[in-house]
């Protein structure tokens, strides 16, 4: 009898479409439906574009479903009819309804970003790097109802540096997390796959990214400030004011000169360095407005009469 599952697999962006990469390379498991969520307009010409995973299956000639959600009886139909074993969820976006999660003849399971019960949520690689954590890693998780409640299969894990940011960490779980739900696909088609509950009294929660929290807080420590640009870089960044123009920042080393918060204490050439709530920040990347981003000598290099150490960035309630 052959091991070989019928998989949906559901997601949406990069970090999906590499997991459903590596579950067709590995041809073991058939993947005989694709779930994305609808096209989006991308680009200056707001052209409609498929996201990463949908295009991983049109290459492959894979069939594509993208509904709104599940709340159609219609679609939830659809996907029943394609009786499927397993159905595999990576980053796709949106809630399962139980109708769903039962709909499979193993139920679905879930690619998750970090060490469960720790960062449930939206943004769990972010979060992790903006608290200090010092590792993460991928679980492989059975669903349920909750919000990343279910049962745990198997984990991996990876060390956080001291330079990590979100886009490195985000490849590093790619890198460990595809080889490890290859390795649980082939456990639960042998029946070999052992679940188990999540502690959820250690539970914390990874919220989703605002708008709001991306704009410097000078007042903070710089640690703090430090990790927060670590981990929206590349994506969103954190930015400040100065005279109220912004400026995107997206890289900076802890310093320990003192001084006025928001204020510039030393500016050279090559150095950049502003006071924070604790300690201080040299700034070694930022990207000036209609620009891209430099290296700071680069800036200094253009534009040093912009940050004389008579300068001092906005207040965080400005230009908002």
């Amino acid at each position: 009898m052959s091991n070989r599952l019928r998989i949906i697999f559901a997601g949406t962006p990069d970090f999906a479409a590499i997991h459903l990469e590596a579950i067709i390379a590995a041809d073991q498991h058939d993947v005989i439906a694709v779930y994305s969520q609808p096209d989006r307009p991308a680009g200056r010409g707001k052209k409609l574009k498929p996201s990463p995973v949908k295009q991983v299956a049109l290459d492959h000639q894979i069939p594509v479903y993208q509904p709104l959600n599940f709340k159609q009886t219609d679609d939830q139909e659809q996907l029943k009819t394609l009786a499927a074993d397993l159905m595999v969820v990576v980053a796709y976006g949106l809630l399962l309804p139980k109708v769903i999660l039962d709909a499979p003849r193993l139920g679905c399971i879930n690619v998750h970003a970090s060490l469960l019960p720790r960062w449930r949520g939206a943004a769990p690689i972010q979060r992790a790097i903006e608290a200090g954590d010092a590792e993460s890693g991928v679980i492989i998780m059975q669903m349920d109802e909750g919000l990343d409640t279910g049962d745990m299969l198997l984990e991996a894990r990876c060390i956080i540096t001291a330079e990590e940011t979100g886009g490195s960490l985000h490849d590093k779980l790619a890198d460990i997390g595809a080889p490890a739900l290859n390795q649980a696909l082939q456990l639960i088609s042998t029946g070999q796959i052992t679940a188990t509950p999540q502690d959820h009294s250690q539970t914390c929660y990874a919220p989703k990214i605002t708008k709001s929290e991306l704009q410097i807080d000078w007042q903070q420590p710089a640690t703090i400030i430090e990790r927060k640009i670590r981990a929206f870089n590349p994506f969103p960044v954190t930015y400040t004011h100065l005279n109220g123009e912004r400026i995107k920042i997206w890289q900076a080393e802890h310093c320990t000169q003192q001084g006025a918060a928001g204020s510039i204490v030393h500016a050279d050439k090559k150095n950049l360095i502003v006071a924070c709530g604790e300690d201080s920040l040299k700034l070694t990347t930022i990207q000036l407005p209609n620009a891209k981003a430099l290296d700071i000598a680069a800036v200094m290099n253009s534009k040093a009469e912009l940050f004389s150490t008579a300068s001092q960035f906005d207040p965080i309630s400005a230009n908002e």
